[in-house]
Order: structure tokens, then C-alpha cells, then sequence
């Protein structure tokens, strides 16, 4: 890996912006396009990107591009039952071999996320042109470098507690909002030897991955979650008595 560009799939349904012509609007080159973007603005050669979507063969995610990817990002809402299981069960076995994931706001009912979190990952919502504000509590951790407390975001969904997912590994950001909602924005989890960043901001009804700083997060989040070093699962090993003497 050192040395290497840092190789990101940013997989989109891109379901809203083929059947909405306001989110077409809004995101001309499709959610997928808006993230690729920021990452290749904050990165720059430092990473590799490029996208797939649910309509292509296999969702674009084929065993192929899986091991060819250090990361990949997703984005789900209306299509998650149309994810096929057989890819549900790559993209699993390609964390927990080392791969980073980066899960984004509504993807939080994707099919991958909750098999990783083993929950129903359920929330509370409400979209009413929110303010939301991200609180950084971890300034140490890597993914908040360049970050403002807090990130201010004009118009935004509700996302709420209670949020059904496994206590984090590493709590990073918490939102508050207009209607005095928080929610735990942003988490990471280890499975296997992979590495899991869920990051909530970011709705197809509001320009929110044109935000500057949700776009440093982004980035910083698909660097901290890539693989550190060779990938593979983990392995069952027996010890013969005496291996210690």
C-alpha cells in the first residue's frame, strides 16, 4: 500500500437521480459523482476513484473490482431489497478480509451494513428543512484533521436517537438538530480485519455533498478505513500442547 494511490469505489443506487428530475438538478453527475469529487479535491493523487451503481452488472461490484478496491463508499435508500444477497455476501467477506467501508446517511438500512452490524440499525427521522450541527468529540481521531466545531449544515433530514446499531468502537461525531434530536453521526466498527466509518449527513433532497466539510470527512474517513496491510480473513488456528515450552 505505501506509496500507492489509495483505490476507492464510491457505489451509488442512483435510483433517485434517474426518476427525480430535482435531484438530477442538484446532482447532475449523480450523488456518486458529487462524493468522488470531494474525495479527488481533498486526496488528490493520493487516491484512485471510481464509482458503480446498482443498475450495472453485478451492482458494478463484481469479485474483481472488490479486490481491486482499498475502499468502498456506499450510498442506499429506495433500492436496498434490490441488492442482490450474492453481493451482499462479497462485500462482507471483502471487509472482514481488510477492505475499508465508508456507509453514508440512508445506507444505514443497506443490506451490507446491517449484515456487518448484525442489527436492525433502525433510527429516528424526520424531514422538515433541519439545521443540522455535527459535533466533533473525538479532536484527536484522524477523521476530524481540518474539521470545524461543529459543522453547521443549513437544511438537512432528522436523524435521531434511538439509532439500533452495536456500541462503536470509536464515537466521532454526534448531531444535534432544530427540533433538539441528537444522534451518534459518526462511528466507526471493526469486523474481522476490516474497518467500518458511518457517516449520517447527506440526503438526496439537499445539496449536502457539495458542503465542504462534509466532503473533508468523506475524505478523511476513506483514508482511516483502508487496509493496513496484506488482506485476508481471518484464519482458525490450532495450537499443538506444548507450542509455548
Amino acid at each position: 500500500m505505501a506509496g500507492n494511490p489509495l483505490r476507492v469505489t464510491v457505489w451509488n443506487e442512483n435510483v433517485h437521480e434517474t426518476t427525480e428530475p430535482e435531484v438530477a438538478e442538484r446532482y447532475p453527475e449523480g450523488m456518486h459523482g458529487a462524493i468522488a469529487d470531494g474525495l479527488v479535491e481533498h486526496l488528490g493523487d493520493g487516491v484512485e476513484v471510481t464509482t458503480a451503481t446498482l443498475a450495472e452488472p453485478e451492482h458494478g461490484l463484481t469479485e474483481q473490482r472488490l479486490a481491486s478496491t482499498d475502499v468502498l463508499t456506499w450510498w442506499g435508500h429506495a433500492a436496498h431489497e434490490q441488492v442482490a444477497d450474492e453481493v451482499v455476501d462479497r462485500v462482507q467477506r471483502h471487509v472482514l478480509s481488510g477492505m475499508g467501508l465508508v456507509v453514508l446517511h440512508s445506507g444505514h438500512l443497506s443490506k451490507v451494513f446491517q449484515r456487518l452490524m448484525g442489527t436492525t440499525c433502525t433510527l429516528a427521522w424526520r424531514n422538515a428543512d433541519d439545521r443540522e450541527l455535527v459535533w466533533t468529540v473525538d479532536p484527536t481521531h484522524p477523521i476530524t484533521e481540518g474539521v470545524p466545531h461543529p459543522i453547521i449544515i443549513p437544511a438537512q433530514e432528522m436523524y435521531g436517537e434511538h439509532f439500533d446499531i452495536p456500541a462503536p468502537d470509536e464515537l466521532i461525531f454526534v448531531s444535534s438538530f432544530s427540533g433538539g434530536e441528537v444522534f451518534r453521526s459518526g462511528c466507526t466498527f471493526r469486523r474481522g480485519n476490516g474497518t467500518v466509518f458511518y457517516f449520517s449527513p447527506g440526503d438526496q433532497e439537499y445539496p449536502v455533498y457539495h458542503h465542504p466539510d462534509v466532503r473533508r470527512v468523506i475524505a478523511n474517513g476513506a483514508a482511516w478505513v483502508a487496509p493496513r496491510g496484506e488482506r485476508a480473513l481471518p484464519e482458525l488456528r490450532n495450537r499443538p500442547l506444548g507450542w509455548f515450552e
